[in-house]
């Protein structure tokens, strides 16, 4: 052994005990990990039928509707023209199968990022021992994460799903944690002098205060989804990765132009709608909801009947 180049021997064999690991839990709890596949499947396999087989122009027109809705009409305008500029390069289906996959993942980001960021803003220690492990899954590269996903759940839009759930979870957890931090003190105490319990104030205080800042964990797990989606169409996972994918390797400068095209059409508009979503009754000035756009514009009809 030479003394002065010591670091030439593999001292701690970290990728033979990985592999070793893997290779123990594929055999002992293969059908543990199948059937976490359940629920991204289920929710997976209804959006992506809903998506792909309704008309077009009814999906066009449901995602414009809740574009004015989120965002009034000048958002409207921007998600006809990006979704019908979609639809026009003869990349629609591909798009909502890619829209359905990120669907997925923001649905299972927010029922999970949600509830432990707002624990961990609770519970100090929690958080001591989530931080490091959200600074991992961070800081990995996504490459990283497609050979023990394919080992532990296979191919296929559903392990796609998974591995940008994991991707793309940290952010929503983060900014969660964040924005209940950030709620004003005096707040939470009048509320409980008030005699609010702890999931009153939770829920009628200290959420409603951290929205904006949540809504922005969401959208930025919005984009992490859209970004892996070249990186997962690796593993079989189809949509407007696919084509990109595709593009590359028969050097289809066309097809991938298309697809590239498509991802950045479609980060617009759901970009631009889940921040609609965190804007605040102010800024919306002082008006519900339910009181603008579309349901807005029915509820005043109706009234004037």
């Amino acid at each position: 052994m030479d003394i002065w180049n010591i670091f030439d021997t593999e001292w701690v064999p970290i990728g033979p005990w990985v592999e070793a690991a893997l290779q123990w839990l594929v055999a002992n709890f293969r059908g543990f990990f199948q059937a976490i596949k359940v629920p991204f499947d289920f929710v997976l396999t209804g959006l992506e039928t809903g998506l792909t087989e309704a008309p077009d122009l009814l999906i066009l027109a449901l995602i414009v509707l809740v574009a004015w809705q989120a965002g009034g009409r000048k958002l409207a305008i921007i998600s006809a023209a990006s979704m019908m500029g979609i639809g026009l390069m003869g990349a629609w289906e591909e798009s909502m199968t890619t829209l359905s996959i990120v669907l997925t993942c923001v649905v299972f980001c927010s029922l999970i990022g949600i509830p432990l960021g707002v624990l961990a803003a609770k519970r100090d220690r929690f958080w001591l021992v989530l931080r490091p492990l959200l600074d991992l899954m961070q800081t990995i590269p996504s490459f990283v994460y497609l050979v023990p996903i394919v080992m532990l759940f296979s191919i296929g839009n559903v392990s796609g799903v998974i591995v940008t759930f994991i991707y793309a979870l940290p952010p929503v957890v983060r900014l969660t944690n964040l924005g209940i931090r950030q709620v004003r003190p005096d707040m939470v105490e009048a509320a409980r002098a008030f005699g609010a319990s702890d999931r009153q104030t939770l829920l009628k205080i200290e959420l409603p205060l951290a929205m904006p800042t949540i809504m922005a964990g969401v959208n930025q797990t919005i984009m992490m989804a859209l970004s892996m989606v070249v990186v997962s169409s690796m593993i079989s996972v189809t949509g407007l990765g696919q084509m990109v994918l595709r593009g590359i390797g028969r050097l289809d400068m066309g097809l991938a132009t298309v697809g590239g095209l498509g991802i950045v059409f479609l980060a617009i508009v759901i970009d631009r709608v889940s921040q609609s979503f965190g804007i605040s009754s102010r800024e919306r000035e002082h008006k519900k909801w339910y009181q603008t756009g579309p349901i807005g514009l029915v509820r005043s009809l109706i009234g004037r009947e």
